[in-house]
């Protein structure tokens, strides 16, 4: 009996070294996860497509037409895909174990020239393969930029949407006036798992 009593604590202890063991190479693994800003596609306004214009003088009459009746009735709908480029290291060199990650929720808000404009998430889970390559997480934005804008002239707002589309950006597709604060959930062996705060995307390097 006494043995048995010896036995048991020295069991519950190299089950709960193990079991914390995993925990904390989970949460490790998790956490390495990095996201940036990739390019901006499909970006129209108005049902315009700003895609290939640099400057107001690159729309066409009926385009521009279409633009300011819309600008005169105080909306402005722009609907783009942003991506996002997730990267998942983990790909069993420098100490770390293969891991993929699925995300199963990406919560998004998205801020215009540090504005907080819309929010929303992923429609459904995503997998990012631990391969050590960025997998493109698309994500389909629909704002009215006059709502957020409606100080801005004409030519302002127009100016702006090109940028966004990044038609008009120096930066290739990838605008600097846009962020994405994101809070995602990733699954794992213990469940789901939540990062504690939201995190900065942004398009020019990867989250740390």
């Amino acid at each position: 009996m006494n043995k048995l009593k010896l036995v048991i604590p020295i069991l519950l202890f190299f089950a709960f070294n193990n079991l914390s063991c995993s925990v904390y190479q989970t949460m490790v693994n998790i956490s390495r996860l990095k996201f940036k800003l990739g390019v901006v596609n499909n970006f129209t306004l108005n049902g315009v497509n700003l895609s290939n214009k640099k400057s107001i003088n690159d729309l066409s009459i009926p385009e521009a037409l279409k633009l300011t009746s819309a600008f005169a009735k105080g909306s402005m709908p722009a609907t783009f895909t942003l991506n996002v480029n997730a990267l998942n290291p983990n790909d069993g060199t420098g100490g770390y174990p293969k891991t993929n990650a699925t995300i199963v929720a990406f919560p998004w808000r998205l801020m215009i020239n540090n504005k907080e404009t819309v929010t929303g998430d992923i429609g459904s889970p995503f997998s990012v393969p631990g391969t050590g390559e960025a997998a493109v997480i698309p994500i389909q934005i629909t704002i009215d930029l006059y709502k957020f804008f409606k100080d801005n002239t004409y030519q302002d707002l127009i100016a702006l949407a090109m940028k966004l589309s990044g038609s008009g950006s120096s930066t290739g597709g990838s605008p600097s006036d846009l962020a994405l604060y994101v809070k995602p959930t990733v699954s794992s062996p213990l469940g789901n798992i939540t990062y504690p705060q939201e995190i900065k995307v942004i398009n020019y390097e990867y989250t740390k």
